[in-house]
């Protein structure tokens, strides 16, 4: 085995190629925005080739594993390498294909951006992060690779730094997560300790075989689930993602759609037989996971920046997925349908941001109200594109949405108990709800008047616009939407409406067959009807000629006030990191600073001047004296030594 070998080069060209372009940018080419451009696209086309290649060629063959040992010891052994099967292929190609699109996007929304040669050495280094944890053959490997994808985040969230909210949504993004990483870290302590192994192919066959005992399969699932809450925004965990929308768009469809927070459901599939061995900790998922569904699908129902709503819905759909898998793991042990839904959301939500990027690159503004009203309808291209995002993410036939939401509604009424379906089927109504709210005040605008009574509603300029050379002029009639900026929406819209009858394939290919469960017409017309009902309430509050456009929600103040507040969850942060973050922590390690450690040196310090000022009081200048003290001395140590013997 060698370079000879070409799977394995593949493998190390995707991990070399990014790193490669990351320092030479970053140390070469930074100033040069055309030559730092072809360097990153040089880097992530190769890759792009070689997933798609590994996805038709490797498809259908037994798990590909390059293992080599990294750290060994009598007890455990830790491995480098590549693992190539179903689920890291499928990933492989999402993510090489999305940054991919994404860099094309860049090239027209970045234009013009000092920081142009800056951003794309950031882009390349998320490639890099995101390539090697998804083939990563061991979970160190795999969280070494999280923590650089946390790196990458920082930077590209807080890309435009000299805005100070850019600068504090980067450093929250990357301290919230870091919470949960916490967690994962000690899950893998607990694996390496009391099992000895991070191969990801020997957890999984250990849980499969019963060979570990079920506390460690709780608390060690448990504990890296904790990594999985901060990465992919789950409750309590949730509140980085909304603030992270501070960066450019084209890193809100990268890192928070479809790739970044995908990753920790990602992992949950990664080693799904590990997880699903402990049935306590896939209610726990469960649980956090529908709770995650309605709080953030409740919120984007009053929330006016188009990017935020967004945001919100990928934090539901995330929910979604994980509910799909935590109910597979305690129902059917099919875990195709919440990894199903991963795939679709990927193509529609990346539509729906960069669609919006459009928008607020040609009007200035991240306010749809305001969009809307300037003629956002009038911009062809990504309205029919957003259009269709939405359809899929309602859940509407034949769009990509509908099959793998009715295939993870089918999972959770696989349950015993009910109220999961009832949760998701009100999550689909939420859903619907919301991202039409958002189509119809863009398809159907009404007066300006008319949406003076919505909360939050400001006209006002975002810096975004304007922060890279002041492209996206509102005021310019005549300003198209870049070629560039058109190509990846209509990939993306090609992907939302081929990946549903895609079912069968991607099932085969991840389970080895097709399984056809008996249609459960009752369940389906449910779902159905969840959707087209939060379509038409929302036509009806927002899209009708006469539509009040305040939402139905308005209806209970209290209550939209509680979701505009977000559930008051920024303010329990806020009161947690004062009371027991700065009040008690911080507090005493301050304490221990000044008093223990600086007290301690002081003290050091002032018995040795202390010692010397004594000491001087014996060097008097009279040599009577100074002969007497040396006499003294002598005497006894001879005294000393003559007891001794």
């Amino acid at each position: 085995m060698g370079l000879s070998d070409p799977i394995l080069l593949g493998c190390l060209l995707t991990v070399f190629l990014p790193l490669s372009a990351f320092a030479l940018i970053m140390i070469f080419t930074r100033n040069n925005a055309k030559l730092s451009l072809a360097i990153s696209l040089i880097a992530s086309t190769i890759p792009l080739i070689i997933a798609w290649t590994f996805f038709f060629k490797l498809g259908g063959r037994e798990p590909i594993i390059y293992n080599f040992n990294w750290l060994v010891s009598d007890i455990v052994k830790v491995p480098f390498g590549f693992l190539l099967d179903p689920t890291s292929l499928v990933m492989f190609v999402i993510v090489a294909t999305i940054s991919w699109l994404v860099q094309i996007y860049s090239i027209g929304y970045m234009a013009g951006d000092p920081g142009f040669g800056r951003f794309y050495a950031d882009l390349s280094l998320f490639a890099l992060a995101m390539l090697t944890l998804v083939i990563s053959s061991g979970l160190l490997q795999l969280y070494i690779a999280w923590e650089l994808v946390g790196l990458a985040s920082y930077l590209l969230i807080g890309f435009w730094y000299e805005k100070f909210s850019a600068s504090e949504a980067g450093k929250k993004a990357f301290v919230v997560t870091r919470f949960g990483d916490i967690g994962f870290f000690m899950g893998l302590v607990f694996l390496t300790l009391f099992y000895g192994s991070l191969d990801i192919a020997s957890v999984n066959a250990a849980a499969v075989a019963k060979s570990m005992p079920p506390w460690l399969l709780t608390t060690a699932g448990l504990l890296i689930f904790c990594g999985i809450m901060g990465k992919s925004a789950q409750f309590p965990l949730h509140c980085w993602l909304p603030d992270a929308m501070e960066g450019p768009t084209p890193v809100s469809a990268l890192l928070h759609s479809a790739t970044m927070v995908a990753a920790g459901v990602y992992l949950l599939t990664r080693i799904f037989p590990f997880f699903a061995a402990s049935a306590t900790t896939m209610s726990v998922i469960l649980a956090i996971s529908s709770l995650t569904l309605i709080l953030s699908s409740t919120i984007a129902l009053v929330a006016t920046d188009i990017k935020q709503v967004w945001a919100y819905s990928t934090i539901s759909q995330l929910g979604f997925m994980a509910m799909g898998l935590s109910a597979a793991a305690l129902a059917s042990g099919n875990l195709f349908p919440g990894y199903y839904h991963l795939t679709t959301h990927a193509a529609f939500k990346a539509m729906l941001f960069l669609c919006s990027g459009v928008f607020i690159h040609h009007f200035g503004t991240n306010d749809f109200f305001t969009m809307a009203t300037n003629g956002g309808r009038k911009l062809y291209i990504p309205m029919v594109c957003i259009t269709i995002a939405a359809l899929a993410l309602a859940g509407i036939f034949p769009f990509a949405g509908f099959f793998s939401k009715e295939a993870i509604m089918g999972t959770l009424g696989a349950l015993d108990n009910k109220l999961w379906l009832g949760l998701g089927l009100f999550g689909a109504f939420l859903t619907a709800y919301y991202s039409f709210r958002v189509i119809f005040v863009m398809l159907f605008p009404k007066e300006p008047e008319a949406y003076s009574k919505v909360p939050g509603h400001i006209v006002h300029v975002e810096d975004e616009a304007h922060g890279h050379g002041g492209h996206g002029d509102g005021h310019d009639e005549h300003h198209g939407v870049p070629w560039v900026m058109s190509f990846p929406l209509i990939v993306l819209a090609f992907f939302t409406l081929i990946l549903g009858f895609c079912h069968d394939y991607l099932m085969k290919l991840l389970l080895g067959e097709v399984h056809h469960e008996a249609m459960d017409y009752f369940l389906l017309i449910s779902a159905v009807s969840c959707a087209v009902g939060g379509i038409a309430m929302a036509w009806l509050d927002w899209g009708r000629k006469d539509a009040k456009c305040v939402g139905f929600i308005s209806k209970m103040p209290a209550l939209q006030t509680f979701f505009i507040q977000k559930w008051y969850m920024d303010h329990f942060w806020r009161w947690f990191l004062n009371r027991f973050i700065y009040g008690t922590f911080s507090r005493l390690f301050t304490l221990n600073d000044r008093r223990v450690v600086d007290g301690g040196v002081d003290a050091v310090a002032f018995s040795t001047v202390g010692s010397g000022r004594l000491l001087s009081f014996i060097q008097t200048a009279f040599l009577q004296y100074n002969l007497l003290f040396m006499v003294l001395v002598l005497a006894g140590v001879g005294i000393y030594l003559l007891m001794g013997l």
